[in-house]
């Protein structure tokens, strides 16, 4: 078939826009597919096959397609290919000059064949086992290497008998079809090459950011899962507002870049954590630092009680002239057994408070203050009080097991975040990334930390990064200072913060009608944990419109 001047400039225009679309093609199979239809087409091939090159030395089938026989393979098929990859070297790694594809990887030329039955140069014994079985006829073909901008070959684009559009027959692939598809995949192999190039750099990026997260994890068996759990919960909320029809959301869209600038920051949120010391991190008792500090007290109190005893046995000691004194003797075991049971009590009291589970009573702060107020003789014969004021502040604390102080240094760990994050040089996709992880803890009142931030001050990713953590947060089963607590309660307590106007409201009614916390239940709590929800229990529930 001869070109006119307008056919040639018709092909180049195409080419170039072709150039144009496979630069612009983000996902590596939608491109590598793109390629290979797009070469079918400038030269009106009735199939083709691309190939790419292996660290192992093979050419893999990637993408299988031909028009008359309706074959697609590969790409975006969704079908798998099941033909062995190509091996350009065989064991003594002599090189594969038998196969028309390997060779062509091989020595980086293009092979032009015009009838593939009267190629004595190569073996077509599989493309024409191929034919019997299709009742095919196999006869032209176009190999081409593609070749990189490093003059790497990293694959190979086969064409397969080229049709004349005036008689509907195969012909040979013409030197213009040749010089067509080798511009092509020319420009085919750089897009490819620095697709991979973007997508291993990013690997490496999604890999360091895991690392981060898992790193603080690692920091504390109580925490561990939290900074992989939350971007879970985070996805499942931005796919189902992307989904939404109806309610204040609907018209709210993330792109495929913008649901991934969520995700980096959803995994990167408590990245300040890292800073954050191990004894404040863990503290699962109000006393414990770096070790529980129950046990001093519990020493103080065995020291008080063999005071008792030795107080008791020299009061014995002093009446031992008078062995008729039977009531005294009976006074003093009395004493001595009442000391000893109130010591115990007080003890006991002591544990309870440093557990940390409930809300302190106005009588619970006077009952420490009591206690701690006893007094004992320590080694250097100095009277000292049982607990030291520390102490008794830590076993004062009203809820949880933190001090103020302490939880100075936990709710630090935004600011750090914050700070961490804004000093990274990010591409333009990922700008935002400081602002939607340092919102997880802020209220939508603007009573959260550590800029108090209101609602209308909030990006929507940010708020879902921060409903994400509370919940969970709430469900969690590897706390130290609560048990895993039941769905249901769980949501009951995140429906208070919505009519609180802590978490926000539009994105909690996704939450929940999408069931969300169900779908991330099912694959993250325990079975224990997963009890029946009826909405009518959720305070602040109602179904979207």
């Amino acid at each position: 078939m001869e070109y006119s001047q307008e056919n040639i400039s018709s092909l180049l225009r195409e080419l170039n826009e072709i150039g144009i679309a496979l630069s612009a093609e983000k996902d590596h199979t939608r491109l590598l597919e793109l390629i290979l239809v797009k070469a079918i087409e400038i030269t009106n091939a009735d199939g083709g096959t691309l190939y790419t090159r292996t660290d192992d030395q093979r050419l893999r089938f990637e993408i299988v397609h031909n028009r008359s026989l309706d074959i697609h393979k590969g790409g975006t098929s969704g079908e798998e290919i099941v033909f062995y990859p190509i091996a350009l070297y065989d064991d003594e790694g002599k090189p594969n000059n038998h196969m028309v594809a390997a060779w062509s990887a091989i020595s980086g030329e293009t092979i032009n064949i015009p009838d593939a039955y009267a190629s004595e140069e190569f073996d077509f014994s599989g493309t024409r086992n191929f034919d019997n079985k299709m009742g095919y006829r196999s006869i032209s073909f176009l190999t081409v290497p593609l070749t990189n901008h490093e003059n790497e070959i990293i694959g190979v684009l086969q064409l397969i008998n080229a049709i004349d559009e005036d008689t509907n027959k195969v012909i040979p692939f013409t030197p213009l079809d040749q010089q067509l598809i080798e511009s092509l995949a020319s420009q085919a192999a750089v897009t490819i090459t620095n697709k991979t190039l973007i997508d291993a750099q990013r690997k490496l990026f999604d890999s360091f950011i895991q690392l981060i997260a898992d790193a603080i994890d690692e920091k504390s068996p109580y925490t561990a899962g939290h900074c992989r759990r939350v971007p879970v919960i985070t996805n499942m909320l931005a796919d189902a507002v992307n989904s939404i029809d109806k309610g204040p959301l609907k018209d709210f869209c993330m792109t495929d870049d913008q649901k991934y600038e969520l995700e980096v920051a959803a995994w990167l949120h408590d990245c300040g954590k890292i800073t954050t010391p191990e004894y404040v991190f863990d503290k699962g008792t109000k006393l414990e630092t770096i070790f529980d500090r129950i046990n001093l007290v519990d020493t103080r109190f065995e020291i008080l009680k063999r005071d008792a005893v030795i107080a008791s046995l020299k009061s014995r000691l002093n009446q031992i002239d008078n062995a008729d004194d039977v009531e005294q003797e009976l006074a003093n075991d009395k004493l001595l057994q009442e000391e000893l049971t109130k010591l115990e009590k007080e003890r006991e009291d002591i544990r309870s408070y440093n557990v940390g589970g409930e809300v302190l009573a106005e009588e619970d702060f006077k009952r420490i203050e009591e206690i701690a107020k006893r007094t004992y003789i320590d080694p250097e014969q100095e009277k000292v009080h049982l607990l030291t004021e520390e102490e008794k502040q830590n076993l004062q604390i009203g809820r949880g097991t933190l001090s103020i102080r302490e939880r100075e240094i936990i709710n630090n760990h935004v600011s750090v975040t914050i700070k961490m994050l804004e000093s990274l040089p990010y591409p333009k996709h990922l700008t935002k990334v400081p602002e939607y992880a340092g919102g997880h803890h802020e209220k939508m009142d603007g009573t959260g930390y550590p800029n108090k931030l209101t609602r209308a001050q909030m990006s929507v990713q940010a708020r879902m990064i921060a409903i994400a953590d509370v919940f969970e947060a709430l469900t969690a089963s590897d706390r130290p200072y609560k048990k895993a607590m039941p769905l249901s309660q769980s949501l009951k307590i995140l429906g208070q913060m919505k009519l609180d106007n802590h978490v926000d409201a539009d994105l909690f009614d996704i939450f929940i009608n999408k069931k969300i916390y169900l779908d991330y239940a099912n694959q993250y709590l325990g079975k224990n944990q997963i009890d029946e929800v009826d909405f009518n229990d959720i305070p602040g529930y109602a179904p979207l419109v």
